[in-house]
């Protein structure tokens, strides 16, 4: 089988790459699936995938874990080292004192001695006990982010994890990190695709050196929050038609072009492998003029997983975001 070479990006404080294209292993309900999701990932190594993005909600980790375990002892990678994994902090560990625990369970649900890339999930904080989605809204909290990120900035130092990051957060809340960070984040990893360009959040994380990683870059569809607005929109099928592209590689084309990483999430071979199909043709100037004016519309708004109340650190979707698009 032929692997697909993918392209790197350099990440800032000199903490190495990252793919270009990673898998998400997000599927909600989240549920353990361990059998289907090691099968996927082991799939995606054989094809060329090296970036693997999951978080402690997602409770996929330990099918992860698994699937890296059999890729090593199969001789489809030599080393743990030729892969990228990410996994994310979740709102009821983002306290002080339950980052470290919080991470070291983690790897150990991975299997692993280090990460590439742990990230704060949300930017606020949710009273410590059992994860529940959508969450319980008397237990949303504001999130001490100076101290949070402060244990974030301890497991890179102790080698638990090769760079810290942030997801979801706003230029707003990025500027309030880092005016107390003695380590920058590395990465934001944020919903983009054609109907949610971002373009105030990446002209304001260039300028910083930080790098932005796209999810949901075909929109939501299928999850707890998604409609399916972005592979409905007649100018991206147009586009797809004339580039002789799906629609999917269209969106993944687009975001690569802003030179900004990304990760889709498919379990199907066929998918896992027409995403990879993006790195030998380009869109043209009418292609990216079209785009650039479609409406800018938000799948991912945090409201639908109980992030928004009334009693809440944030009140509407307006707070947590910022209003960036």
């Amino acid at each position: 089988m032929e692997t697909v070479a993918i392209p790197a990006v350099k990440l800032g404080s000199g903490v190495g790459t990252m793919p270009c294209i990673g898998m998400g292993t997000a599927v909600y309900p989240f549920v353990e699936n361990a059998e289907i999701t090691k099968s996927a990932v082991l799939e995606a190594i054989r094809l060329g995938y090296r970036h693997f993005d999951t978080a402690s909600l997602y409770l996929s980790e330990k099918a992860l874990g698994q699937a890296i375990a059999d890729a090593l002892r199969n001789g489809l990678i030599k080393s743990r080292d030729e892969l990228f994994i990410t996994s994310k902090l979740w709102c009821t560990d983002a306290h002080p004192h339950l980052v470290l625990p919080a991470l070291q369970k983690s790897l150990r649900n991975l299997q692993l001695e280090y990460l590439d890339l742990y990230l704060i999930h949300w930017p606020m904080s949710v009273k410590p006990g059992e994860i529940t989605v959508p969450v319980e809204k008397d237990n949303l909290l504001p999130m001490d982010l100076r101290s949070v990120w402060e244990a974030m900035e301890e497991c890179q130092s102790l080698g638990l994890t090769k760079a810290v990051g942030v997801s979801n957060f706003s230029c707003k809340k990025l500027e309030l990190l880092l005016t107390t960070a003695k380590v920058k984040p590395a990465v934001n990893q944020v919903e983009m695709n054609p109907l949610l360009r971002q373009n105030k959040l990446r002209e304001f994380c260039e300028r910083r050196d930080i790098n932005i990683c796209a999810y949901s870059p075909l929109g939501a569809k299928g999850t707890l929050w998604g409609d399916n607005q972005v592979m409905e929109c007649q100018v991206l099928k147009e586009i797809a038609r004339i580039r002789g592209k799906t629609l999917a590689q269209v969106c993944l084309r687009w975001v690569y072009e802003q030179k900004v990483s990304v990760l889709v999430k498919s379990f199907s071979k066929e998918r896992l492998k027409e995403n990879l199909g993006i790195f030998d043709w380009a869109l043209s100037e009418e292609d990216k003029q079209k785009i650039n004016q479609l409406p800018q519309y938000r799948s991912v708004s945090g409201a639908s997983v109980g992030l928004i109340a009334e009693n809440g650190p944030y009140q509407c979707v307006e707070e947590l975001f910022d209003e960036d698009v």
